[in-house]
């Protein structure tokens, strides 16, 4: 008999909020997190975009002077969500070695990196960071949840770009049905922005360049769609066998119920223009969760709002789940936080089931002529009243890697 995998805590820090409840109540009310940048990063260094979606609210208010000191930011906004998700979820009385951590980033320290060589630069390698080290490397979000709460069972960084954060959570769900764990912490944070990562993220033209009206930017499934919005911040959700918060008492959102992961194997950029890798993620997390596409209600899509990417998976999603499954687009709101986007898009996906409502896809005012889905746009939507739920997260990376979560109703 295969280990049912519950949600019993959900933690984020994003443009739109600095906690869960913040960012619900944003994401229904169709609300913008990206903002124009308050410096001179576009004179200076002629960087051609000038927004991003910030995060609401500054780690250093929840993390104490000492901790922000020893952690890159991308940690800092994992901590942050942990801290929340840890909470939310009772503080689990769980022995170490049935606890792991699965936490991901797509691009890692990079402020850290990109700092300590302009000390290297302007003032010497004496007065680089000792730590630079450990607040860099990809693990370090991870590593700092071990030891943090104590984490024994596993502390495995999967790192597949912007699919890195649904990709965390998956692992998670598959050492609680491996027996190798009884409760999991699993997410993904970004932390990128930086003028740096936006002149590479620009010079590929993946970015929209709407500097005049930066709330406006992001509009995944729009024909003037022109790239997407860099976001940052992380998404964290605590994982259990049912068993285990059964036993426990604990209070559950929602399951795992299903995980699938492909690769396209076309290119290191852009994706598959056949959608197939994309399609059997879906197909695989649908077949792991035991049911058929039809009986998916909601996709939380990855709609990135760029060219060649929104249209391809809208129609990956319309052959597995039909025309009629609403699809929505927070990354509209959001901006696209990289390792952070298929965490904090669980946690919305999670949400639309409880609540049983769709948050919108805002931006959208010439949609896609003959969109083979149902996009829910401008207002929420409401999900069927009563029954069980299914509902797909997708997440997609540069480099091929395919991420479908299914989540049920609790």
């Amino acid at each position: 008999m295969t280990t049912r995998v519950v949600i019993t805590g959900m933690g984020t820090t994003n443009p739109l909020g600095g906690t869960v409840a913040e960012t619900w109540e944003a994401a229904l009310a169709g609300r913008s997190g990206v903002r124009s940048f308050e410096n001179d990063w576009m004179e200076r260094y002629e960087i051609p975009v000038g927004f991003a979606g910030t995060v609401a609210r500054a780690p250093g208010e929840v993390l104490s002077v000492r901790e922000t000191k020893r952690m890159d930011l991308s940690t800092q906004f994992l901590m942050v969500s942990a801290l929340e998700a840890w909470a939310d979820a009772g503080s689990p009385e769980v022995e170490g070695t049935r606890l792991g951590v699965v936490a991901s980033s797509g691009i890692g320290g990079v402020n850290t990196l990109l700092d300590g060589w302009d000390t290297v630069r302007e003032r010497g390698a004496r007065r680089v960071l000792p730590l630079t080290v450990p607040m860099l490397m990809p693990n370090a979000p991870a590593a700092n949840l071990s030891v943090r709460f104590g984490a024994k069972a596993g502390s495995h960084a999967p790192v597949s770009a912007c699919a890195s954060g649904a990709e965390a959570i998956g692992w998670a769900a598959r050492m609680i049905r491996s027996g190798d764990a009884d409760v999991m912490i699993a997410g993904g944070t970004e932390a990128c922005i930086h003028p740096a990562t936006l002149a590479f993220f620009a010079k590929m033209q993946a970015l929209s360049t709407r500097n005049d009206d930066p709330q406006g930017a992001s509009r995944p499934y729009d024909v003037n769609r022109d790239g997407f919005v860099m976001g940052e911040g992380a998404g964290v959700l605590v994982l259990e066998s049912e068993e285990h918060a059964h036993a426990r008492g604990a209070r559950i959102y929602g399951e795992v119920s299903g995980v699938g992961m492909s690769a396209d194997a076309y290119d290191v950029a852009p994706p598959d223009p056949t959608g197939a890798g994309q399609e059997r993620a879906m197909r695989l997390g649908i077949a792991d969760a035991g049911i058929e596409g039809s009986q998916v209600v909601h996709v939380n899509a990855h709609a990135t709002s760029t060219p060649a990417g929104d249209l391809v998976e809208a129609m990956a999603v319309s052959r597995v789940a039909g025309d009629q499954v609403l699809v929505t687009g927070t990354k509209s709101m959001t901006g696209h936080l990289l390792g952070g986007a298929g965490s904090l898009e669980s946690i919305f996906t999670v949400l639309a089931l409880k609540h049983r409502k769709v948050p919108p896809t805002i931006n959208v005012a010439d949609p896609e002529p003959d969109l083979p889905v149902d996009l829910v746009r401008d207002v929420p939507r409401d999900l069927p009243a009563s029954g069980d739920l299914f509902a797909l997260n997708n997440a997609f990376g540069f480099g091929g890697h395919n991420v479908a979560l299914v989540f049920r109703n609790a």
